[in-house]
């Protein structure tokens, strides 16, 4: 029993000190951010979306890289609505892998989101209660049709951020971001470059990724205002 009691307090300060450790990157994160959180919050009011390159410091968008060639469970992705979640080849022919905590470059990606979500709420009042986000792979030839992040009649992602992690990506190389206002006319073209950051309203922005014709990778994500799924 005393084995017992002394094995729980070591658990408990030693998932204490944790806690408090993560905190405090946060809290570091969010001051080291402050000045792109102010820019995206300032464009997700007056226009909705914004396109900002060399977001970071480039050897993030490198290290990410790496990491999602490293890793091995990439699936091809779905196509979700209010209930269900199904494989459309014709819609859609991306794989995805979602992103946690297993390497130090998904750690400080994911620090900056939860300081974006922090932020974005004490401004805004979005109410934004989570973040996911997944790597995406687009071989030659796959593509993403014109879609909306929210669907209609089921509020749940709010905002939604793409982040690309591809060198020497030039025009010739297709996979570009086209994102469409609320009357479906065009809006702007994103080459999918390393180091480029995409922030918009997930349910005011229609867009489609154009036929890569070569590997493509990038990261998806959502701040959603639903219950972790």
């Amino acid at each position: 029993m005393l084995n017992i009691i002394l094995f729980n307090k070591t658990t408990h300060t030693y998932l204490k000190n944790r806690l408090t450790h993560y905190n405090a990157l946060l809290i570091l994160g969010m001051n080291m951010n402050q000045s792109i959180y102010s820019k995206i919050t300032d464009a997700l009011v007056n226009d909705g979306v914004i396109v900002i390159k060399n977001a970071f410091n480039p050897k993030l968008s490198t290290a990410l890289l790496d990491s999602a060639k490293n890793e091995q469970d990439f699936h091809r992705a779905g196509i979700s609505g209010a209930s269900n979640l199904h494989l459309n080849k014709s819609r859609r022919k991306d794989k995805i892998h979602w992103l946690d905590e297993s390497s130090l470059s998904q750690k400080e990606f994911l620090s900056f989101a939860n300081g974006l979500k922090e932020y974005l709420n004490r401004e805004l009042y979005l109410g934004l209660s989570y973040y996911e986000s997944h790597f995406a792979i687009y071989d030659k030839g796959d593509f993403y049709e014109n879609h909306l992040d929210c669907f209609k009649n089921f509020k749940n992602r709010v905002v939604t951020t793409v982040y690309y992690l591809n060198d020497d990506w030039g025009e010739d190389d297709g996979g570009e971001l086209i994102v469409y206002d609320e009357d479906s006319n065009f809006l702007e073209k994103v080459i999918p470059e390393a180091n480029t950051l995409v922030v918009f309203m997930s349910e005011k922005f229609p867009h489609e990724v154009l036929p890569a014709k070569k590997r493509r990778y990038s990261i998806a994500g959502w701040f959603r205002i639903d219950k972790v799924q």
